[in-house]
């Protein structure tokens, strides 16, 4: 099969068959296909304790928790994405198996390279979806994450302090920041060294 990432414009349908049997993961937005990055252990770790939180905080509820490999679909920006975790409530996403339609919750892990384009351009997408309700960025380098609030007025950013609480209103979770940096062992870049 042809790499995804290098076909040009291709349409959901020629997407959605060739990611039925790629090796690695795509991105598609508006007809353009984009290869997904492997992540850092800091990054992988950090995903991982945010799902395992989440799975445990909605287990016997409607709600579900996805990781990486499952889609995201944003239909008024034509696009999938891979969110490094989500939450959706909306019953009619059980019956989707390939790609989920109503996060509301989303979380992405932030990385030197994917930082801008998850605070600009994709949260622009995924603040087109009526569902989502608050959209969280964990920093995979240092200690620091940020939720998001949809509001009447617009979006509120509300910075999680270095020892407070992740609180995500829209589905009554609450846990400390350290457990979501648990076993992340954070690498001293050569700045720091010198310092």
């Amino acid at each position: 099969m042809p790499d995804l990432a290098e076909a040009g414009s291709i349409s959901v349908e020629e997407y959605l068959a060739g990611e039925a049997v790629a090796p690695v993961r795509h991105e598609y937005v508006a007809g353009e296909v984009f290869a997904m990055a492997g992540a850092t252990e800091e990054h992988a770790t950090i995903a991982g304790n945010v799902f395992a939180l989440l799975r445990a905080h909605v287990r016997g509820s409607p709600c579900r928790v996805y990781i990486a490999d499952m889609k995201l679909r944003v239909a008024p920006a034509s696009a999938f994405f891979c969110p490094d975790v989500f939450v959706t409530c909306d019953t009619r996403d059980a019956a989707e198996p390939l790609a989920k339609r109503h996060a509301r919750v989303i979380i992405e892990v932030l990385s030197e390279s994917t930082e801008g384009y998850d605070r600009g351009a994709k949260f622009g997408d995924y603040r087109r979806l009526e569902s989502l309700e608050e959209y969280v960025l964990v920093d995979s380098r240092s200690r620091s994450c940020e939720v998001f609030r949809r509001r009447p007025e617009g979006w509120l950013l509300d910075p999680v302090p270095e020892n407070g609480r992740l609180v995500l209103q829209s589905i009554g979770f609450e846990c400390p920041l350290d457990a979501l940096y648990e076993d992340v062992v954070f690498v001293q870049t050569e700045a720091a060294d010198t310092a």
